[in-house]
């Protein structure tokens, strides 16, 4: 694949978001790093804005998800939050909204059409460790810990739960949102969290080599397996195998098939549609 490079145009202010592209992959770094990248209002509009561009972008194959700083990322604003207490309503609407945005910003990961990878280094708590368990993979540090520690100052973390819940199984969930206690590297690994586990410093290097290697792929095989993946295991088993046959039935008639297919019998480099 022949290597090429861009980098966003360079916004009139720091934005708080950094996104570099090269070989069809599509870097995104949090960018915060003295806040320990916790998901301000600026922080979620630049993810919500970059999201929604690079789910538009065929050039972008796949998605990797890093940090700069000591910590992944350290869940919402708190200062962000508790600034809105003086509000008329004591920050009622303000606290409604902002979750409602960062719903959107988790499920817009989950319905990108292209896998989204997350790098994890240092801590990855509350929304962090949402943000990690709404991506398809995670590699992490071993180093790394991971934690949904709300219930510690008064706070369940009750949106973190949904995309936990879903990346672990339930007891797991619920130790980790009753006890609000940091889990290890290898917990989380075993738990299912994330991937797998390399030296502190190489996550973001392992992460981009396994986004290289989904992007080598058919990205309309991707598209399709995506998001069938996510909807059949919502459904109950004879409905989810009813829609997977559908699923499967309309990518194979896709021009990638047919080309992936013929290549293969005919011991060829398939040529993917771009």
């Amino acid at each position: 694949m022949t290597t090429t490079a861009t980098r966003a145009p360079a916004p009139t202010t720091a934005s708080p978001l950094r996104r570099e592209d090269a070989d069809g992959v599509a870097l995104l770094v949090l960018d915060r790093p003295g806040a320990r990248n916790a998901l301000s209002d600026a922080m979620l509009a630049a993810l919500a804005d970059t999201l929604a561009a690079i789910a538009q972008d065929r050039s972008v194959r796949a998605v990797m998800l890093a940090a700069e700083g000591p910590a992944f990322c350290a869940g919402h604003d708190l200062k962000e939050m508790t600034a809105h207490r003086a509000d008329p309503d004591r920050g009622r609407a303000y606290f409604a909204d902002l979750l409602g945005r960062c719903a959107t910003v988790m499920q817009a990961i989950v319905a990108l059409p292209q896998p989204a990878i997350a790098a994890v280094n240092g801590i990855a708590t509350a929304a962090g460790c949402q943000l990690v368990a709404s991506c398809d993979l995670a590699i992490a540090a071993d180093d790394a810990r991971f934690g949904t520690p709300g219930v510690s100052i008064g706070l369940f973390c009750s949106t973190p739960m949904v995309a936990l819940s879903r990346a672990v199984a339930a007891k797991h969930a619920m130790e980790m949102l009753l006890t609000g206690d940091l889990i290890g590297a290898e917990e989380a690994l075993r738990f299912g969290l994330v991937n797998r586990l390399v030296p502190a410093g190489q996550e973001r290097a392992e992460a981009l080599a396994l986004a290289r290697r989904i992007a080598e792929k058919s990205a309309v095989a991707i598209r399709y397996g995506k998001a069938a993946f996510y909807k059949q295991r919502e459904l109950p088993l004879a409905e989810a195998y009813h829609y997977a046959a559908e699923v499967m039935t309309e990518n194979m008639l896709a021009r990638d098939a047919e080309e992936g297919i013929g290549a293969f019998v005919a011991k060829r480099p398939p040529v993917w549609e771009r």
